[in-house]
């Protein structure tokens, strides 16, 4: 008994060890056989590298070397860079295996003191200071075979939803010996951002940080806002409220049109990016509230009206009221936060976004009889009405608004695509402007002299339209963090990913497009949303009515203390009625009182008790739900064992 006791014994260490030397051995051979092996199970895909991406890296002619400078050895305490370092080497691994030999990978551990450490250094790298003073470098430089040189400084941590286009549009820029030519023609400070001219000859301007994305992917030649032709040399021109065209330079953009040419036009009927983005929060110097294209936007198919802007009850921004103390939040409804419910997902320009955060928008509508093709890509809801500009411009409130909101329920186009053959808005070349006389000032306007005249398109025109300039300002979707002397952009919404989007998909080249928007830190809470909206809603009116009530009770009681006050002077005091009346009154104001605080508290009753809905399933009901599980299994493995010794016996 002894013997068999001590060979079971024996046999339980056997098989632990062999069990422990099985696991070792398989997840030796799982680290080399499958390291490229993966299941992805993020909602949105985050960690599986998109078509366009394998199509950029496969369609390579040259090749291009990229080197990983990672410090890895410095960074084994900090947990967040390794996990984070894991995740671009694989990717750049997979980058390598789908690019047929032509992308080359180098992975380079930057010593302190070292050789490595001066490369990276002078290849324009960030190094990251640790407690202990040591540097670590965590970034990536591109090379191609004609001395171009792109880097990505350090990988932060803001720009990870964004990784997989960063280091695709490192490759597609090295595999290209020349940028393409983006044409602009606005009115807004987009290379010179807040505080406009005078900031820039300072020195102390910042561009938009839609500028700097613009820089980095493009070839930018800004074009005077009077000229006679679009330059051959421009694959896609950029119309971005501009001040009001003349002629001659409305008919260079619709020849542009019918040779070819694709644009993408922002008009806005009330344009706020430039009303606080000079000196001091004022307007920029010659700014220009309105912009219109006239008979372009006909000619093309489209009608917008200038003197309309569109507002969106559901789709309302959220923004702080009052001065005081009792500063709170309310929803305007003239700032539209526009969902991935909203766009059109079917088209490639606005396939990946999932929000747009936009200021006061117009809207468009098809022409009847148009040879375009009218396709939405932004839309309002149904819970949606239009305002006349001269009632904007005179600030109402946000509970104003709310309080006289009626909606049409029609679904307003605040961006469309504009396909199809179009003809000219123009019978011929505009004369030319009489000449100025001697010292008279005259615009100044670009030499380049219009060809023959184009009656209709050579081809099926390809236009994208936005009813507003303010998707371009910073505030309304990026924050802005200075890191190791470098600007860092961390995206809140999707406008910068439209604007590159469309200009990728006008300029012919789709491959990035699929992978600009990765999932987002800032995602919205949709039923404590709408559980908020329509609280406010049904207690916004019940508000109003006891504010009249209230009023109508001090007015009331006011007058009855008044004429008291000259009746008593005679009669030695007020009547009996009187008296009893001024104590209903003030019984009367007392509780209304009190049930407009009760109404004001019940603003967040919803959602606070969902909150605490919450609170309770995460902390007490599903742990509570594990222990009745576990409870559950140790009692029918108790049983089960109970069984099988009474059987034995």
């Amino acid at each position: 008994m002894f013997n068999q006791q001590i060979s079971r014994s024996a046999y339980r260490i056997i098989m632990l060890v062999l069990l422990a030397v099985l696991f070792l051995a398989v997840n030796m051979f799982s680290n080399v056989a499958f390291r490229s092996a993966r299941i992805d199970l993020t909602e949105h895909g985050l960690y599986t590298m998109s078509e366009g991406t394998k199509e950029v890296v496969s369609q390579l002619d040259e090749p291009v070397t990229l080197r990983f400078f990672y410090s890895e050895k410095l960074a084994t305490d900090y947990g967040r860079i390794r996990n984070y370092a894991g995740h671009v080497r694989d990717l750049l691994e997979e980058m390598r295996a789908e690019s047929n030999g032509k992308l080359r990978l180098e992975v380079i551990e930057p010593e302190p003191f070292s050789e490595e450490e001066d490369l990276a250094m002078s290849l324009g790298l960030k190094g990251a200071p640790t407690q202990s003073g040591d540097i670590i470098y965590f970034g990536l430089v591109g090379t191609n075979s004609v001395d171009g040189l792109e880097a990505i400084p350090f990988f932060t941590d803001e720009r990870e939803q964004y990784l997989e286009y960063d280091i695709a549009r490192m490759i597609q820029n090295l595999s290209r010996p020349e940028r393409p030519v983006l044409g602009i023609v606005t009115n807004l400070p987009l290379d010179t951002g807040s505080g406009g001219l005078m900031s820039a000859m300072r020195g102390d301007s910042l561009p938009f940080m839609i500028y700097d994305e613009l820089q980095n992917r493009f070839q930018i030649e800004f074009l005077e806002q009077q000229f006679q032709k679009v330059p051959d040399s421009v694959d896609v021109l950029m119309v971005a409220h501009p001040r009001p065209l003349d002629r001659p330079t409305l008919y260079a953009i619709d020849q542009f049109v019918m040779r070819g040419g694709h644009v993408l036009a922002f008009v806005d009927p009330h344009s706020e990016v430039s009303l606080t983005a000079g000196p001091n929060g004022e307007p920029v110097r010659g700014y220009t509230e309105q912009s219109d294209l006239g008979p372009l936007l006909e000619s093309w198919g489209v009608h917008y009206d200038p003197s309309r802007i569109v507002g969106d009850r559901e789709l309302a921004q959220r923004v702080q009221t009052g001065f005081d103390a009792r500063r709170q939040e309310s929803d305007y409804v003239l700032w539209l936060a526009v969902p991935r419910d909203n766009v059109d997902t079917d088209d490639l320009v606005t396939a990946d976004v999932s929000r747009l955060n936009l200021g006061t928008a117009g809207y468009f509508t098809p022409l009847e009889g148009a040879t375009t093709s009218f396709t939405p890509l932004v839309m309002t809801s149904e819970d949606a009405q239009t305002y006349d500009v001269e009632y904007v411009k005179k600030g109402p409130r946000p509970d104003d608004l709310i309080r006289g909101f009626e909606p049409t329920g029609e679904r307003y186009a605040i961006a469309a695509r504009l396909s199809g053959p179009v003809t000219s808005a123009f019978d011929g070349a505009p004369q030319e402007a009489p000449v100025a006389e001697a010292g008279a000032s005259q615009p100044r306007r670009s030499q380049e002299k219009a060809g023959p005249h184009i009656a209709s398109s050579r081809k099926d025109a390809n236009i994208i339209v936005f009813a507003d300039s303010d998707i371009f300002d910073d505030r309304f979707w990026v924050r802005t963090d200075s890191y190791l002397g470098e600007r860092v952009a961390q995206p809140i919404a999707d406008n910068a990913v439209f604007i590159l989007s469309a200009i990728d998909n006008l300029m012919g080249s789709n491959e990035l497009i699929s992978l600009r928007a990765r999932d987002k830190a800032d995602r919205p809470f949709t039923v404590v949303g709408n559980l908020r909206r329509n609280a406010e809603r049904r207690f916004l009116a019940e508000q109003e009515a006891l504010e009249r009530k209230i009023e109508n009770a001090e007015k009331s009681l006011t007058e009855l203390q008044t004429g008291g006050a000259s009746d008593s002077a005679a009669s030695g005091g007020p009547s009996e009625e009187e008296s009893v009346a001024i104590r209903q009154f003030r019984a009367e104001l007392l509780e209304s009182r009190k049930k407009l605080r009760d109404v004001q508290r019940d603003l967040r009753r919803d959602v606070e008790r969902l909150g605490a809905n919450l609170r309770f399933i995460n902390i007490a009901l599903v742990p509570l739900l594990l222990a009745i599980l576990a409870l559950g299994a140790a009692f029918y493995r108790y049983r089960r064992r109970k069984a099988r010794v009474k059987r034995g016996a």
